[in-house]
């Protein structure tokens, strides 16, 4: 409201200062009086628009309904509802924090690994509260533990291509949400100390790919995927 009528101030000005400009212009001058009557027609027709968004803008705040102290108290017993209501956007909740919270102070608990977090709220109350710190190498990006799992059961018996074939069946993606590769399986071993394929392991040799599975049982390829499904 405050920024409005600061820019309908200045409008204002700025048409007195065409109107002044056109009274103080040569009459015989058509041509520049000429422009100087459109650049003042111009500001006082932004004058007109600004006034009117003004008292459209002034209508609906004084139309708006001011609680009385018991209802404040009310809402002041029942934040929950308050915070999580539709018409609470992010700058009310940032006026309630500032109001209700006066300041936090953050330590680091070594021993427990974890972050904690005294909050000083007005009033003189104190709250705890305690995040586990993320250990080295942790981040928002983790593989999932199924896809590591199935990666340990795998490996040393297939190749990286079918494990990362078969991960990317079952619907497992990778930490940033990628489908999987051969050297991004490579990556994941590695990074687990997990065994490279070899042709020689006899678990491996009792396996089958999907076109030898489908030539054994004499089925089509889309009969076997229909079972792999």
């Amino acid at each position: 409201m405050e920024a409005l009528s600061l820019e309908l101030e200045q409008a204002r000005y700025q048409a007195r200062l065409a109107e002044r400009r056109y009274e103080a212009a040569d009459p015989e001058n058509r041509l520049v009086t000429g422009e100087l009557e459109a650049r003042w027609n111009a500001a006082l027709s932004h004058v007109a628009a600004l006034e009117v968004t003004f008292q459209t803008v002034q209508a609906s705040v004084d139309a708006v309904h001011i609680p009385d102290k018991a209802s404040l108290l009310r809402l002041a017993a029942d934040l929950e509802s308050v915070w999580n209501a539709s018409g609470t956007d992010l700058r009310i909740k940032q006026r309630i924090i500032r109001t209700l919270i006066e300041e936090i102070v953050i330590d680091i608990d070594q021993t427990a690994n974890h972050v904690v977090m005294l909050v000083h709220w007005s009033g003189g109350r104190h709250t705890e509260l305690r995040v586990s710190k993320p250990k080295s190498g942790e981040h928002n990006h983790r593989t999932a533990v199924e896809a590591v799992e199935g990666v340990k059961h795998m490996a040393g018996f297939y190749p990286d291509d079918v494990i990362a074939s078969t991960l990317n069946r079952l619907g497992l993606v990778t930490g940033y949400g990628n489908t999987w590769r051969k050297h991004l399986v490579c990556s994941l071993r590695s990074k687990h100390n997990l065994p490279n394929y070899d042709p020689n392991n006899m678990s491996a040799r009792d396996t089958l790919t999907a076109e030898q599975a489908a030539e054994r049982l004499g089925v089509s390829m889309r009969t076997v995927r229909e079972l792999l499904r």
